[in-house]
């Protein structure tokens, strides 16, 4: 049977254009880790799982080395609301009490977890699931939180205070890409877990790994430098430019640009927050010159 020619030459080009402008990126980044953080609205669609997936795949196939940490805010929340458990934010973090903490941790590692490493298998047998609870990956310590300079007890909530390696750079030796859920045993209290802030999480595990980018995939484009001006999006801005921002910023986007702040000054290259909802965005970011979502680097 004969094949009919199909591509223009114009065609052609667009698409060689597009792969030659990966090659800077493809060189810098080989056999570099990426830590990458997967959550909002991106992780209930399965649309956005699968491209999800197939990016990670492909980044493991042109030989970068990523690792995955997610949440679960909205899969939390509804499995709360389904066992008839109260659910209470306070400053953008939730109140997790002894109950609640036992579905955090049914939610993100039971669930959430072996979804994901399940769809990035469907491309090769790479993924592999990790808690951090395992093997001492992360260590937790229980964390209030100030609102209108008053303090609240959140319950089983901390910040990660201490992580070991170790578990992940293991699994990437082996040529996996881990996927971490971010629950940490609380080291004050032996055998209590912790819920953590999958933002703060990642930021800490792309340091301790000596990452050279921490991406964190949200529900907006990025930053914007007078919300709510659509046309005010920034691309790029040095840790100091952040630092000045981050008290006039809006509660829910503080996490992300502090994880942001946090990797960058541990040593991080670069640190970006993009836009979830768009499929692929996670290789854009990765392989264009102009990336598409905030990125944030030392300075």
């Amino acid at each position: 049977m004969t094949d009919i020619q199909q591509t223009t030459p114009e065609e052609a080009a667009v698409k060689a254009g597009v792969l030659i402008e990966s090659l800077p990126w493809l060189k810098r980044f080989s056999d570099q880790i990426i830590v990458i953080k997967f959550g909002g609205n991106a992780m209930i669609s399965d649309e956005l799982q699968d491209a999800f997936a197939e990016d990670i795949a492909y980044l493991r196939f042109v030989g970068v080395k990523p690792v995955v940490v997610h949440g679960g805010g909205p899969q939390i929340s509804k499995m709360l609301d389904r066992l008839s458990i109260p659910s209470e934010f306070k400053g953008g973090y939730r109140v997790t009490s002894a109950e609640a903490i036992s579905v955090v941790r049914m939610v993100l590692t039971g669930q959430i977890n072996p979804q994901l490493v399940s769809r990035i298998n469907t491309h090769g047998p790479f993924a592999s699931g990790l808690s951090g609870e395992d093997a001492g990956l992360f260590g937790g310590r229980r964390r209030g939180v100030h609102v209108d300079g008053v303090e609240h007890d959140l319950g089983n909530v901390g910040d990660v205070v201490a992580v070991d390696p170790q578990p992940v750079l293991d699994q990437l030796a082996a040529g996996r890409i881990p996927v971490v859920s971010s629950i940490a045993p609380d080291l004050d209290n032996p055998g209590q877990s912790l819920n953590v802030n999958a933002d703060a999480a990642a930021a800490s595990l792309a340091v301790a790994l000596g990452a050279t980018k921490l991406i964190i995939l949200t529900d907006v484009p990025g930053l914007y430098a007078d919300w709510p001006d659509r046309s005010s999006l920034v691309s790029h801005l040095t840790a100091t430019d952040l630092r000045a921002m981050l008290p006039t910023l809006e509660s829910g986007m503080i996490p992300k640009m502090q994880a942001c702040l946090d990797a960058v000054d541990g040593g991080v290259d670069t640190a970006a927050i993009i836009d979830g909802r768009q499929p692929h965005s996670l290789l854009v970011e990765i392989f264009t010159e102009q990336g598409i979502g905030t990125e944030v680097v030392a300075g």
